[in-house]
Order: structure tokens, then C-alpha cells, then sequence
């Protein structure tokens, strides 16, 4: 029996692609799938991939996947919302550490089976 394909199961291959892309780049996992609730019903942030980078700084990356260019490209989809939960994540995260480390914010677009990696891509401000 063939399993379904689901928006997760394509979100989850789509993580797992990126993740061993910036492992092959030198980084190196911290945390996977972070979230934060908002309340019993509705999400308040989540961050795909937290990594730390060669020179110490941490990674917050949003993987967006899509089949095709057709409809415009998976960076394009990062909407300003998307990323204010990002950025809500991380702020959440680093919460929980006693020094802060540098970080920044970068986006893995997945377009088919072409990866395009976006340091830096947007910033907390």
C-alpha cells in the first residue's frame, strides 16, 4: 500500500534536504521543528532549523519548498508574517540561554530539486 503524500510528509522532506545542504556548508544542527504555542488552538511561532554556523553564530532558518518556479519561487512565499513568527521563535529560544550568541535569520528555498540558500535573508527590526 503506497503511503499518502501529505503537506507535512512534503514539509518534512523538504527540512530534511535543507538540513544536509547546511550540514555539507559546515553548520551543524542545534534544534529542529522548534515551536511555540499561543494558546490551545493556534500557533504562536516555529522556527524549521535552528543551526550554529562555523564561527559560533545561530542559525534560524525557514525552509520553504515548492514543486515549481510556475507560480514564482519558495523565497517568494516568505511573506513579512512568516516572518515575525520566525523571528518570535528565536526570540523564545534565546530566552533560554544565559549569553546570546550572534544570529541571524536565514531562508533554504527549495524550487523542484534546485536548493537556494539565503544567509541573512531578513532581520529581526
Amino acid at each position: 500500500m503506497a503511503s499518502k503524500v501529505t503537506t507535512k510528509s512534503r514539509g518534512d522532506e523538504g527540512e530534511a534536504k535543507a538540513l544536509v545542504y547546511l550540514q555539507d556548508q559546515g553548520l551543524t544542527l542545534v534544534e529542529r521543528n522548534y515551536r511555540v504555542a499561543r494558546g490551545p488552538s493556534a500557533r504562536g511561532a516555529e522556527v524549521d532549523l535552528i543551526m550554529k554556523d562555523k564561527d559560533g553564530t545561530l542559525v534560524f532558518v525557514e525552509v520553504r519548498q515548492r514543486a515549481s518556479t510556475d507560480h514564482g519561487g519558495a523565497a517568494a512565499t516568505i511573506s513579512r508574517s512568516k516572518q515575525r513568527k520566525c523571528i518570535l521563535g528565536a526570540q523564545y529560544y534565546l530566552m533560554n540561554l544565559r549569553e546570546w550568541p550572534p544570529c541571524r535569520f536565514d531562508v533554504v528555498a527549495i524550487d523542484g530539486e534546485a536548493i537556494q540558500w539565503l544567509p541573512a535573508a531578513f532581520d529581526a527590526s
